[in-house]
């Protein structure tokens, strides 16, 4: 019997890819340079960071290897500290380029970069695990599943900064907090509770779910078909909030502030600590 993929995501990928495009052809040369959540970066930086990534999916396509040494990484900081400075050099590099360059470049990698993905075997392991989650070897479906969730609040946070919606539905939203949802157990790895303990996390709207985070003996395993009777815990996020925490585009704070809890609150903090981004 063949395998089920937990979160089917490769056949959105051109669903995503199309709304960017008509997304980005849409803006005004003064939306271009609105500032957007995602820190230093205006609109434009984030679709050209968008395209770093095609670049570097059809770089492996290709078989090239960068022939420069890595540099050391011995911590998870380290690595964040490496990737934010590629992708700061990137992002540097596009000032020049147009935004209608831009948008050619977007739409001519697009395709490559699909098919790449589609060469990846399911159940194989991938070139790079998905950190976040605390592994240190993914398997591809997962690996496909964190590109998406990058593609998905990318063009999530043009859209934010901009005012157009889109993106915001059961089709595309789910299969993105899904996956952040993953990060859930490696969050809680340092948080004890008896055996028994669950967590209960809601996304609202007919685009969310339910998700239950249980300790077992000696860890935190995520569910989402669990028969429980009673949660020590329940955590009720709007997904406005649920995106922009999990990806560190508002404050623990910020989202706490708007964010339902019951029951042990305690064990409901480490949630505010999620990332699901590599920050």
């Amino acid at each position: 019997m063949e395998q089920a993929i937990p979160i089917q995501t490769l056949h959105l990928f051109p669903v995503l890819d199309k709304l960017l495009l008509e997304l980005l052809a849409s803006l005004s040369p003064e939306e271009w340079h609105m500032p957007t959540v995602a820190s230093l970066w205006n609109v434009k930086d984030v679709a050209a960071h968008l395209l770093d990534g095609n670049v570097r999916a059809i770089a492996a396509l290709n078989g090239y290897q960068n022939n420069e040494p890595p540099p050391q990484i011995d911590t998870y900081q380290d690595l964040v500290a490496y990737l934010n400075e590629l992708n700061a050099a990137w992002v540097k590099a596009m000032k020049r380029v147009s935004p209608e360059l831009l948008i050619a470049q977007l739409e001519n990698t697009g395709k490559q970069y699909i098919q790449y993905l589609h060469t990846l075997p399911p159940f194989a392991s991938a070139m790079y695990s998905v950190a976040w989650a605390g592994e240190d070897t993914s398997l591809n479906w997962f690996h496909i599943a964190r590109e998406y969730t990058e593609k998905w609040h990318h063009q999530q946070q043009i859209r934010d900064a901009v005012g157009r919606s889109g993106l915001m539905t059961k089709e595309l939203f789910y299969p993105a907090v899904a996956t952040f949802m993953y990060a859930l157990p490696h969050t809680y790895r340092n948080t004890f509770a008896d055996e028994g303990t669950v967590l209960k996390i809601t996304v609202t709207g007919d685009a969310g779910g339910e998700w239950y985070l249980m300790r077992l003996t000696d860890k935190w395993v995520l569910r989402q078909d669990l028969q429980v009777y009673q949660t020590q815990a329940s955590v009720i996020l709007a997904p406005d909030t649920a995106w922009k925490l999990f990806t560190k585009a508002i404050t623990p704070d910020a989202a706490h502030a708007v964010t339902i809890i019951k029951g042990d609150t305690e064990l409901a903090v480490p949630l505010f600590r999620m990332l699901a981004v590599m920050a």
